[in-house]
């Protein structure tokens, strides 16, 4: 389950409907120009251009597309900037104008144990949280379109009564927070599938044309989990193990949220490295502008030896590709070459 194959998927009706649109001028002007060349095969440039306009309906397939969550915490900024301008210089200023801000220098360097390939576990589940709490605040409408299968009222998480309400209250920062590190912590994902469960639930929410409201985020985010735990870990979580962590919930509706989550998505699984990379710079600035910061510590000289030894075995294994890849564009006539730039780690 480590790998997955992508699947060609067509976007949804509303995307479809407005790639038709945007395009229909377009075409007619393409379909003059092939009458009179007598060619009737579509272009490469038509298709091309199609993905193009899709490419801002679609943020979690394309990676110059901007995240959703991003976006959306963007309507608090200017709100919320003055007060942090304020809390960052009496936090700057403070004991007679000492600063406590760290930053790097030739004497020293300060890292924060995050990187793309590793995540910190704990600040990571922190700002998907953060972006979930974004998404339901600063959702399209009021109320949305709940699908049966993500309604709390319909299929309860537990056997306590769910208010009347429920669907009325947006949960705060720290209730989803609790919520997504208790699945991460009794299933012990790790924190790549935390970035990946965020990506499939945005896709989730531009493919279905749904919001994500009070009433229905606890099982969207569930069914998000459930489908990136199985996708990015080798050793997946079993439906029935979740009916351990939520004793209340039974395997069959854990299947019909996996079923139902995978046909909303069109069975698109899956997420290239560079989408994943775009949503774990898009979640640190987004904890960043938050005060959320990862923790920074100076690099000790044992820090420092454990860094030169994995960039060494990453260079070892990697050496044999690299060997493999020049000799086999150089056969190709010597039309194109590869240049390897070793990489530098801060």
């Amino acid at each position: 389950m480590g790998s997955t194959t992508s699947c060609c998927v067509s976007s949804s009706p509303k995307l479809r409907r407005n790639a038709h649109s945007r395009l229909e001028s377009y075409h007619q002007e393409s379909d003059l120009s092939r009458e009179e060349t007598g060619c009737n095969l579509q272009h490469i440039s038509d298709r091309e251009n199609v993905d193009e306009l899709n490419m801002e309906y679609n943020p979690s397939d394309h990676p110059r597309a901007s995240t959703m969550f991003l976006s959306k915490s963007q309507n608090d900024e200017l709100l919320y900037r003055n007060i942090r301008e304020k809390r960052k210089s009496l936090f700057i200023n403070h004991n007679h104008g000492t600063s406590r801000r760290k930053y790097s220098s030739c004497a020293t360097i300060f890292l924060d144990d995050n990187t793309v390939s590793q995540p910190n576990l704990k600040y990571t589940i922190k700002g998907v949280a953060l972006a979930i709490y974004y998404h339901i605040k600063n959702r399209d409408t009021d109320g949305g379109m709940l699908l049966d299968i993500f309604d709390e009222k319909l299929h309860p998480l537990s056997k306590a009564e769910v208010p009347s309400d429920y669907d009325q209250h947006d949960p705060e920062q720290k209730h989803i927070y609790r919520f997504v590190r208790t699945l991460f912590s009794a299933a012990q994902l790790t924190a790549e599938c935390a970035i990946v469960t965020l990506v499939y639930l945005e896709r989730l929410l531009t493919y279905a044309e749904i919001d994500i409201c009070p009433g229905n985020w606890k099982r969207m985010v569930l069914g998000a989990i459930l489908l990136a735990s199985k996708v990015w870990d080798d050793q997946a979580v079993w439906n029935v193990d979740y009916c351990q962590i939520l004793k209340d919930i039974t395997v069959e509706d854990m299947n019909e949220l996996e079923r139902q989550f995978l046909e909303l998505l069109q069975f698109n699984i899956n997420v290239p490295s560079s989408v994943y990379a775009k949503y774990y710079f898009d979640l640190r600035s987004l904890s960043e502008s938050n005060n959320l910061s990862f923790p920074l510590e100076l690099l000790s000289r044992d820090k420092a030896q454990k860094l030169e030894a994995i960039s060494r075995l990453c260079d070892d294994k990697y050496r044999d590709v690299r060997r493999a890849a020049r000799t086999r564009w150089a056969s190709v006539d010597n039309v194109c070459g590869v240049r390897w730039v070793p990489a530098i780690l801060s």
